[in-house]
């Protein structure tokens, strides 16, 4: 009951915490016009940095993995991996249609960041119609059209993030060990638990670029380094995957 309650604590926390970061840095941007070039740019170099060090995260539980498996295999025949009684998930089910889930949504999520750029461009003042395009059977003037491609992208994006996380949540379900199971258990658990709750925090991101995009935050020559944060965070999540997907489970398997 204890640490339930801790749990909850500390989780309404970090909500706390993120909801005000996002909330000031959308006040600072949008409304009071405090992010200047230089501003911008210092933001850039930090979320890199930021990437870095979670790239750095991943790297450290690869080395576990790692050091563990070679371990276990460099026993001349005595050693097994996964170790005896563990029986690992078959990488071409379930992973491979979270891979393929996951890769498409790196596509629509460049997209995404595509039409937003395109968006904060074009004026949606335009009365003479230069900028004009048609789109699923309706005539968009001025930068209409790309917020449009935004919204619809941006959200296909975020349906597929929700649906990677179905799907690695039916997958613990049905897997046949824990993570008590050994080091490859702990590992594999560890690895892939991480990298959900990157997934979360990602499909998090985007809904709230999302809704700043509908409620039309990335106007007219605004910048959109909220857009290109959440672009460049889910395209690490991608990428960390395709190790994940590669060494944890095929190379694992």
């Amino acid at each position: 009951m204890l640490v339930g309650c801790f749990l909850l604590g500390s989780f309404s926390l970090i909500a706390l915490t993120a909801v005000r970061w996002w909330g000031d840095v959308i006040v600072e941007s949008t409304f009071l016009g405090n992010h200047t070039s230089l501003v911008v740019l210092n933001l850039k170099y930090g979320f890199w940095f930021f990437v870095l060090s979670e790239a750095f995260l991943f790297v450290s539980f690869f080395w576990a993995f790692f050091n563990s498996s070679i371990g276990e295999l460099s026993q001349q025949g005595v050693g097994h991996w996964p170790p005896l009684g563990v029986k690992s998930i078959c990488p071409w089910k379930v992973p491979a249609l979270n891979t393929a889930v996951l890769v498409g949504s790196g596509l629509f999520v460049n997209w995404a960041h595509g039409a937003v750029k395109a968006h904060g461009l074009v004026s949606m003042d335009d009365s003479k119609g230069n900028n004009s395009k048609v789109f699923m059977g309706r005539v968009y003037t001025g930068g209409e059209y790309w917020r449009i491609q935004g919204l619809i992208s941006l959200g296909i994006t975020i349906v597929l993030g929700i649906f990677f996380t179905w799907l690695q949540a039916t997958e613990y379900y049905m897997a046949s060990y824990t993570i008590a199971d050994s080091v490859f258990g702990s590992a594999f658990f560890i690895l892939t638990g991480f990298h959900g709750a990157h997934v979360i925090a990602g499909t998090l991101f985007l809904t709230v670029c999302w809704v700043r995009l509908y409620l039309y935050h990335f106007s007219y020559q605004h910048h959109h380094f909220g857009m290109y944060a959440a672009t460049i965070y889910w395209h690490f999540v991608d990428l960390v995957w395709v190790f994940v997907y590669g060494i944890i489970y095929i190379w694992g398997h």
